[in-house]
């Protein structure tokens, strides 16, 4: 069984051509530009050629895209975009419009002319077929049976209510399930609606694959647990520190004991040194969390004294590599090494969600895995 994995960040998307018949640290792998870098850069361009753009495609992430495009209309350029792109920007397109976006129609945008046109999409699985082509894989014929994409959802909140708050509601009310991480892994057919750039991705996936999909953060700690040292912990911490978010979970016994996420530009190193120790003994509250710019926090079981194992993941994880934890608590970073690769934690936890929703595939994945 051959699956393509895409663990789609802000500052990369990590890839790899998972395949059951071999070693897994054989499986072909790419650690490119995310995709809000490779829209970035294109607006920038156009910047700096004095020229018009014009978005066009689904739903994407934001942040470098959405900043370049900011700038680009503060240089007094002019930038187009149908509905579907501008929504990377903001779901209520009144606000867009009042940003200066001009919103067109599909019908209207292929009237336009001397136009940069730039298609918006996290999920590009042609440029990464392409890629693989490149070097021989697949011989003209597509190298993986299944996909399992991974990218970060604020969701679609209602105008009166933050998407902070929506996200971490979204996050408690799955957790609620009694299945833990694999409660963000979702088949195609049965992602939650108010998910819209998970949709979104799914939009732009082939219909002829089975399509796995899920939340980047989750993906990577799931991912992470393969590593041995960290899946022998009975009572572990696990924080993914990525570009934007860093997302830490308490796993004691093998249940979510509690977690809180937070933007990683908002935290200084003392202040996520403090959020991990209190989320360890569970003592952490949502309003600490959500008062300092981040999305809350859950604790589903206080566990007061305790002083779980700390592994960490995630591409901004050096904030740790000198912490006080290490001297001043019982609470030790370990920086995990899942298959001998952190870039690929996502991947993994992908695979080990995959096998989750595909039952008929989980003896192959897991065999693999374990092997």
């Amino acid at each position: 069984m051959r699956i393509l994995t895409v663990d789609i960040g802000t500052g990369t998307q990590d890839i790899l051509l998972f395949d059951s018949a071999q070693p897994v640290e054989n499986g072909l792998q790419l650690i490119m530009p995310a995709p809000t870098q490779i829209v970035a850069s294109r607006i920038r361009a156009a910047t700096a050629a004095q020229r018009p753009i014009l978005l066009t495609g689904v739903l994407m992430g934001g942040g470098p895209c959405q900043w370049a495009a900011n700038d680009h209309l503060r240089a007094g350029l002019l930038v187009y975009a149908t509905p579907d792109a501008a929504r990377t920007f903001n779901d209520d397109l009144d606000a867009v419009r009042r940003d200066g976006v001009t919103l067109v129609s599909e019908d209207e945008a292929a009237k336009l002319r001397d136009v940069e046109r730039i298609m918006m999409r996290d999920l590009d699985v042609g440029a990464i077929d392409r890629a693989l082509a490149a070097f021989g894989v697949g011989n003209g014929q597509r190298p993986y049976d299944a996909l399992a994409v991974a990218v970060f959802d604020h969701g679609n909140a209602p105008p009166d209510i933050s998407d902070r708050v929506f996200r971490f509601n979204y996050l408690a009310e799955r957790f609620s399930t009694g299945r833990g991480l694999l409660a963000l892994g979702f088949r195609r057919e049965d992602t939650p609606p108010e998910m819209t750039r998970l949709r979104a991705a799914a939009a732009t996936a082939p219909d002829d694959l089975l399509l796995l999909l899920m939340d980047t953060a989750p993906a990577a700690v799931l991912g992470a647990l393969d590593d041995p040292l960290v899946a022998a912990q009975e009572d572990l911490l696990v924080a993914n520190v990525g570009n934007f978010h860093c997302l830490a979970f308490h796993i004691a016994g093998g249940q979510i004991a509690g977690c809180f996420e937070h933007h990683t530009g908002e935290l200084a190193v003392p202040q996520l040194e403090g959020l991990l120790e209190r989320l360890g003994d569970g003592s952490i509250t949502n309003q600490e969390v959500f008062g300092s710019m981040g999305h809350g926090a859950l604790v589903l079981c206080p566990t007061p004294g305790a002083r779980p194992r700390l592994a960490v993941t995630g591409p901004r994880r050096a904030m740790l590599y000198r912490s006080v934890l290490w001297t001043d608590t019982g609470i030790h970073p370990y920086f995990a090494v899942p298959h001998g690769d952190m870039m690929l934690a996502g991947c993994f936890g992908l695979l080990r969600a995959y096998a989750a929703n595909y039952p008929g595939a989980a003896e192959e994945i897991e065999a693999a895995l374990a092997a």
